[in-house]
Parts: C-alpha cells; structure tokens; sequence
C-alpha cells in the first residue's frame, strides 16, 4: 500500500479525490450560479480528514498497490463544512510517473443535495510535491445530480485542493 502526500494530493476529486474530488469549482453549492437550462457551475475547497494508521511504506508503488483518503468540503478555505468526499486510487502502471485509476464520490448537503461520482487517470511523480491541476470525468450522480455529466478541475491550493465543477445535464 502506499500513502504519500503527493499521492493523495493529486487524487483529490479533494478528492482525493478525491476528488475528488474533487474530486475539488464560484457558487456555493446551496445557490449554484446560474443554473442553465444545460448545467451549472460552482467551487468547492476540499481539505484531506487525516486517516487513522497506516503511514508511509517505503518501497516504490507496485501494479495494484491502492489508497483510499476523505476530504471534508466547504465553499471557502477554512469554511463551514458542506459535504464531503471518498476517494480511492489504485496504481495501473508503475514507475516514473506511475499511473493511477483513482474514482471517487462527492456527496453534498443542502440545496442542491446529492452524489457526484467522478473518475481520471493521473500520471503521478511520487517525488513532486507540487502536483499540477487535472480533470475529472463526472460519471454520474443522485438526488439533485442525477443524470449529470460534465467535468471537475482539480488544483493544488495549500492545504487545500480547489474543485471546479462543470456540470450538463
């Protein structure tokens, strides 16, 4: 198994990715800006909860080798809480950068309310500690979101990882 920071920062769907969150996104989420006919927009501030255990393993990451992390998130950095994340990446190719799966869900609370589930592939560099914004694929969601599509942008911000979501409908 393996648990470095900059592992777990990149799958922050948030995030983390989770993304993930992230999967991660300028409207609160109780008033997305601008819901259009077709979607809409908004950001969120994922910040990693820290894990119980566990820790560095220190031997390289092997074909399989997986991690799992949560992010609470808020709509401001240090902001109230109004939801939160579940993010697990599990290493497809190993090496110098190595390639991670990682599919994650963003459960928000309130208005609008629901699941997002999103999903990327990383080309990851164990050693960089300061990883570059990605995308992740909006794979589908529940209750406000259900039937969503669209994509979330991923980006390191301190502590934190800003998530950009793009949703369609």
């Amino acid at each position: 198994m393996i648990r470095s920071t900059s592992l777990r920062r990149l799958g922050a769907l948030g995030a983390a990715t989770a993304a993930a969150v992230a999967l991660t996104t300028t409207a609160a989420p109780a008033a997305p800006a601008v819901p259009a006919a077709d979607g809409f927009e908004f950001t969120l501030y994922a910040k990693e909860v820290p894990a119980d255990g566990g820790g560095e393993s220190g031997s390289a990451p092997e074909v399989g080798d997986s991690f799992a992390f949560a992010d609470d998130l808020s709509r401001t950095k240090g902001g109230e809480k109004v939801g939160r994340d579940g993010v697990v990446c599990t290493v497809a190719r190993a090496g110098n950068p190595a390639d991670l799966m990682c599919v994650g869900t963003f459960v928000l609370n309130g208005g609008p309310g629901g699941a997002i589930a999103g999903q990327t592939l990383l080309s990851a560099d164990p050693t960089d500690d300061s990883p570059a914004a990605f995308d992740i694929a909006v794979t589908g969601g529940t209750g406000d979101f259900k039937d969503v599509r669209g994509w979330i942008r991923s980006t390191p911000d301190g502590d934190y990882s800003k998530l950009e979501f793009h949703l369609t409908r």
